[in-house]
């Protein structure tokens, strides 16, 4: 078998980002199809990057996954990777992979080495985009409750992004995950996350201040390449501290592994290099006994099914991401979108990723760009409450 054409596709979701879907043509007549991750602004180049590199996957067998992704890397790349070649590499890895699926008749979870459970947890995220009033995080996350999540994620500090903050910014927070506790009880998980956002001293004080609501995890309080500033965090933090969704491949995990700067890693398997990349990645940190929950800020069907696959095979996975905004496009895109029950998913049993691609829907719904985002001018810098509100 041998591959005969790939094509990247873009998908205008309505939010936030344009969506970057891959598919892969064989001669035998089986399409693959994956997913890469995509971002703010940057949705042009990654795709751009997915077209160049598939000139050279052309003529190749699908079921030579692993030489495909050493030639992308060694070769095409020349070892000099970047957050666009390694979301273009994890795209058509996974489209591989449901390649080879369908033609042996297997789902991907199979061919890893087998399940090791039958459901795999989910939290909920991107339920509070934009939400600022601690009330309105309340009433919002009961809703999640009521579908029937078990657990859910935030960002509980204010805008914008700095490494420095006033201590308002943390009575905020405070003031915020209280009133989410309040409203949802003691028994559903709430997950913090900072996006890489703040400095040890801040990400300390903040971690001490929600201690009180027993937050599941801290995830990414610093910049994930600073590992010593994630371990100065770690070690004085009550809550368990994570980092990952910003590192690619094996080695961009090496340092944070090597010195246990963190309890939980969260690569995404669109973008640290594909499926078996994602398995590697989890091997290690079980090794250290570090837990595995990957990040998925992806559709709700060809990567989250990826993710799915990957984390049925883990043994130290724990839980991992559902995007509620994606959820109606995903029931539009797939015929058979993998869907929460409880807090759970259940594995899916057709062969590859299991994904039934509505294409012609897809195919209508071509990527645009977004409107412009508010960026902050230097007038706006400070804590000061008449900044305006940027649309990240």
């Amino acid at each position: 078998m041998k591959i005969t054409k790939l094509e990247c596709l873009t998908v205008h979701p309505g939010w936030r980002k344009n969506l970057i879907f891959v598919r892969i043509e064989t001669d035998a007549g089986i399409v693959g199809w994956g997913e890469a991750y995509s971002q703010y602004d940057r949705d042009r180049a990654i795709a751009a990057q997915v077209e160049e590199l598939g000139r050279y996957v052309i003529g190749r067998d699908p079921f030579q996954i692993r030489h495909i992704c050493q030639v992308a890397f060694d070769d095409y790349a020349q070892r000099r990777a970047s957050l666009e070649f390694h979301c273009a590499v994890s795209g058509i890895e996974q489209a591989l992979w449901d390649i080879v699926g369908k033609a042996t008749d297997q789902p991907v979870y199979n061919l890893l080495g087998g399940k090791t459970r039958e459901r795999i947890r989910v939290y909920a995220n991107g339920w509070s985009y934009k939400m600022q009033d601690a009330e309105d995080y309340a009433r919002a996350a009961e809703k999640v409750v009521r579908n029937g999540f078990t657990a859910l994620k935030l960002d509980p500090l204010p805008r914008p992004w700095r490494t420095y903050i006033p201590k308002q910014h943390i009575r905020q927070a405070v003031k915020t995950v209280r009133a989410i506790r309040d409203a949802i009880g003691p028994d559903v998980d709430i997950l913090l996350d900072i996006h890489r956002r703040l400095a040890p001293m801040h990400a300390i004080d903040l971690a001490n201040a929600l201690a009180e609501f027993e937050p599941y995890w801290f995830e990414e309080p610093c910049q994930s390449e600073n590992v010593q500033a994630l371990a100065d965090v770690r070690a004085k933090s009550p809550i368990p501290t994570v980092t990952g969704e910003a590192l690619y491949g094996r080695a961009g995990f090496r340092p944070v592994l090597r010195e246990r700067a963190v309890d939980i890693i969260n690569p995404d398997v669109a973008n640290c290099g594909g499926i078996l990349e994602l398995m590697y990645i989890a091997a290690a940190a079980e090794a250290e006994m570090i837990a595995c929950s990957p990040h998925n800020y992806n559709s709700t069907t060809l990567a989250l099914s990826a993710t799915v696959h990957a984390s049925a095979c883990m043994p130290n996975f724990i839980i991992t991401e559902y995007f509620i905004p994606f959820e109606e496009l995903g029931a539009k895109l797939c015929r058979n979108p993998l869907k929460p029950v409880d807090g759970y998913i259940t594995l899916p049993e057709g062969p590859g990723l299991g994904i039934e691609v509505n294409e012609d829907v897809l195919r209508s719904m071509p990527g645009k760009p977004f409107p412009q985002r508010v960026l902050p001018l230097p007038e706006n810098e400070g804590p000061r409450s008449d900044a305006p509100k940027h649309s990240f």
